[in-house]
């Protein structure tokens, strides 16, 4: 018998063990178009937003500002994650983009130090930037031994023809052959768009079909979700989706007019296992 208990204890305990390692061996990526990230944001949104990430270890943050304030602002959001959150984060903040004056905006990416670690600097895409009004914000981390490149696009508006720079992407591979390419942002478009089959032929994935990103100015009985702009893309070459979860933050507020002085699309999580 206590043989039999002895076995039944260690079996449990190996069982935990492994069911650790693999919850542990997994990161999480986040995509949030933050809608005019600068002045705009009050405090009580800088500590709602960061309420939010911190379900993260990731985010790229796209439609920041290129006035001081955007920069200020990214500040205080990386300031009160390090506050509230219970662990250390770092972040970057990109140039201006190369584009025309009221289209040019900035990306950030903030990140936790105690998952993941940044490789070089991040940086915006030169080589299509003719080509791609707001040209992506890659960076590279490093997790548990392995990398990932994460590109974050925050394509032209749908009535100008996001397709005709977003067609771009398909060249990403063969300029960076040797990353594990994450495509992710507001494509302002949906991933069913024939414009995404030549990635797709390449064997990306999008973590997230037929989900509705973007908030209505009303919602109508009880739908507040317009149309499908945001989704990651990832290679199941190199990655294994594990999870991939909308968060609908406005859910939390009384009025999605609020809701919408945090931002005008939901958060984007996906949980990956690198390959």
């Amino acid at each position: 018998m206590p043989n039999t208990r002895f076995l039944k204890a260690l079996t449990l305990f190996i069982i935990t063990l492994i069911v650790s390692f693999s919850v542990n061996a997994q990161v999480k990526i986040m995509t949030w178009n933050l809608l005019n990230v600068g002045k705009s944001k009050s405090q009580e949104n800088i500590e709602y937003i960061a309420k939010t990430i911190k379900q993260t270890d990731i985010i790229a943050i796209q439609e920041v500002v290129t006035n001081p304030t955007g920069a200020q602002t990214i500040a205080k959001i990386h300031e009160e994650l390090n506050r509230s959150s219970g662990a250390k984060w770092e972040y970057a903040i990109s140039d201006p983009t190369v584009s025309s004056p009221y289209r040019s905006e900035r990306y950030a990416y903030l990140w936790r130090t105690s998952k993941v670690k940044l490789k070089g600097k991040p940086f915006l895409e030169p080589t299509y930037q003719e080509e791609i009004e707001r040209e992506p914000y890659m960076a590279t981390f490093i997790y548990k031994g392995k990398e990932i490149t994460i590109s974050s696009l925050h394509a032209l508006p749908t009535k100008h023809q996001p397709e005709k720079e977003i067609k771009y992407l398909k060249f990403f591979p063969e300029h960076y052959p040797e990353h594990n390419l994450i495509f992710l942002g507001d494509f302002n478009l949906s991933e069913s768009h024939s414009v995404f089959n030549p990635l797709k032929k390449q064997g990306y994935l999008p973590s997230f079909s037929t989900q509705k990103t973007s908030l209505r100015q009303k919602c109508l009985k009880g739908d507040c979700l317009a149309s499908e702009y945001d989704n990651i893309f990832y290679h199941p070459d190199k990655n294994e989706l594990i999870s991939a979860k909308p968060i609908y933050f406005f859910e939390d507020f009384e009025e999605i007019s609020l809701a919408r002085k945090v931002s005008d699309h939901i958060p984007l999580l996906i949980t990956l296992n690198i390959l």
